[in-house]
């Protein structure tokens, strides 16, 4: 036992000597790795694993933002701004790929990593690791491009529904939509229709166990239409056009039509990035009425126009959206509507962030209350509209997170606590 034990030991000190060896040669390449920051997910850090994950953006030789926007297919196109600093200042590169409406969350994901590689190359090429990169192309290229027999035209329809209760509680939805849309650079045009059917019923019983049923319903539909011409790089003109019914407004029929013009202070080509949008708009609203209204009408018709500023911007310290909109009956200026509505999320500090949203409208401008006194049950319902002059929606979330600043390993044990989101949604 003494001899194997002899020729044990010496076999134990050569292993231990080459582990600490590849230890050192791997956490070598770790340190000489590039730092990134971003928005990672568990399968980006899968698989892109040979760069790192930095906690703190003041840490990263290039942090990348993303953005992603709708298509006219219905779609998205995510884009991803590369941004070099220290050792990399001065280097700034955009990627962008589209996702059809049909892919699903793997393909788009897929599409995701295959982007941030080849916008990585040229950060990695600087490091010591490029010489253990390969790269290759993996389709034949086609001679000819096939043309769009659907000449960008889009048709989408949907329908939803739900049932649910209990013994002394019923409630049942349907919905559905058809929309046609067609976006190029030079026109937007977006169709659409909706239908949308909610029923509830509650059974309640009192002390002296008499039972009451309370029911209630709304039913909405609506046809709108927008058209958009681009007359250049800041200026668009178009319309909206609206019909439909509302038993929860009081509304048997409305139809709106509303021409306007935009002017954008920064190129509609960096909407990704930042917009600073203004929209004008006047046209005129016809409404028949349910039941005679506050005002002791059953139908009317007015002219009204609006007036909206919108502000988006991402940033490497976060983004802000912000949109405030004013509009009123030319007929009585007093029937007016002004509203806001802000989002932030704000990098702080080192490893702090916060998010704030909020939203407010001062209302002036409900023309089609109902009259009469409103029943309690459909009150407590929600299946009429009460007279307000204000209403209001705050959130807000703070997130601080230290420790080491590399985030490179993936252990899904146990579940899966890791991740996060990879775009920044900035809506039309």
């Amino acid at each position: 036992m003494k001899r194997i034990l002899l020729l044990l030991v010496p076999a134990f000190f050569v292993l231990d000597s080459y582990s600490q060896e590849s230890t050192t040669q791997v956490d070598t390449l770790r340190k000489d790795a590039l730092n990134v920051f971003m928005e990672s997910t568990d399968y980006i850090i899968k698989e892109i694993p040979y760069v790192n994950y930095v906690r703190d953006i003041k840490d990263a030789g290039v942090y990348i933002i993303s953005t992603s926007q709708n298509t006219g297919s219905g779609g998205k196109e995510y884009s991803f701004f590369f941004v070099g600093q220290h050792e990399n200042a001065g280097m700034a590169d955009t990627l962008k790929f589209n996702a059809g409406p049909d892919e699903t969350s793997d393909e788009i994901r897929q599409k995701s990593v295959n982007t941030l590689k080849m916008g990585l190359m040229r950060y990695i090429a600087r490091t010591p690791l490029s010489k253990y990169m390969k790269i290759s192309f993996t389709e034949p290229l086609k001679s000819t491009v096939s043309t769009d027999k659907w000449n960008s035209w889009v048709f989408r329809s949907s329908i939803y529904g739900y049932l649910q209760g209990e013994q002394t509680r019923k409630e049942q939805y349907l919905s559905g939509s058809l929309s046609v849309n067609r976006i190029t650079e030079e026109w937007k045009i977006n169709i659409s229709s909706s239908y949308s059917q909610d029923e509830s019923k509650y059974i309640v019983t009192d002390s002296l166990g008499i039972q009451q049923t309370y029911r209630g319903a709304n039913t909405s539909k609506s046809f709108r239409a927008l058209i958009v011409k681009s007359l250049n790089d800041h200026w668009s003109a178009g319309g909206t056009f609206r019909l439909g019914s509302s038993s929860y407004s009081n509304e048997q029929i409305y139809l709106i039509m509303m021409p306007g013009i935009e002017y954008d202070l920064f190129p509609y080509s960096e909407s990704t990035r930042r917009q600073l949008r203004i929209l004008y708009s006047a046209g005129y609203d016809y409404e028949a009425y349910n039941d005679t209204t506050i005002y002791n009408k059953m139908k009317e018709g007015l002219w009204m126009h609006s007036i909206t500023a919108a502000y988006q911007v991402v940033q490497k310290w976060g983004n802000i959206n912000l949109t405030i909109g004013y509009s009123n009956y030319l007929h009585d200026w007093s029937k007016n509507n002004l509203s806001a509505s802000v989002m932030l999320e704000l990098r702080i500090a080192k490893g702090l962030s916060i998010s704030l949203y909020g939203s407010a409208a001062a209302i002036h401008d409900q023309l089609s209350l109902v009259k009469e006194n409103i029943p309690l049950d459909q009150i407590l319902l929600q299946r009429k509209q009460l007279a307000t002059q204000f209403q209001y929606f705050t959130s807000f979330g703070l997130t601080y997170t230290f420790g080491s600043i590399y985030n490179n390993v993936v252990n899904p044990r146990f579940g899966n606590s890791g991740g996060g989101g990879i775009s920044i949604s900035i809506s039309e």
